[in-house]
């Protein structure tokens, strides 16, 4: 099941994010310039608004499979890193003592909700798509 969008929810440590990852951080440059709600959209008729548990948010799904992809890297080691570098969990927006995923529910993504291998490849495509018009408008 899916829920709609849950802004993260700012903790007293929130601040830190300010102090340890400047302004010319890619990580913080890129989720600043793209809103993906996009996401939403080409990932709607792959979630079910009434049935089932709770999903993980897809958008925070695909920014795991982004910095995948960024940094390329096993979903272990991804979702290890995510736990202790800052800039991965301002990324996915997440609080500083907020938990990370567990790396399975990477595989169950990519298998129940990117079961065509296109849709990877059309997110990211519309995520640099997006990143360039931004940067070119400035």
């Amino acid at each position: 099941m899916l829920k709609s969008q849950t802004q993260m929810k700012l903790s007293e440590y929130s601040s830190l994010y300010d102090i340890l990852i400047p302004d010319d951080n890619e990580l913080r440059q890129i989720n600043e310039l793209i809103d993906f709600g996009f996401v939403y959209e080409e990932l709607k008729d792959k979630y079910s608004f009434t049935m089932g548990r709770g999903a993980i948010d897809p958008i925070v799904m695909f920014k795991y499979l982004l910095l995948k992809a960024l940094y390329p890297v096993s979903d272990k080691g991804l979702v290890k890193r995510a736990f202790t570098d800052m800039s991965y969990k301002y990324f996915l927006g997440l609080n500083p003592e907020d938990p990370v995923i567990d790396s399975t529910s990477l595989t169950k993504f990519r298998r129940q909700r990117l079961k065509d291998t296109n849709i990877l490849d059309l997110l990211i495509g519309k995520t640099v798509k997006i990143a360039i018009e931004k940067r070119t408008f400035k």
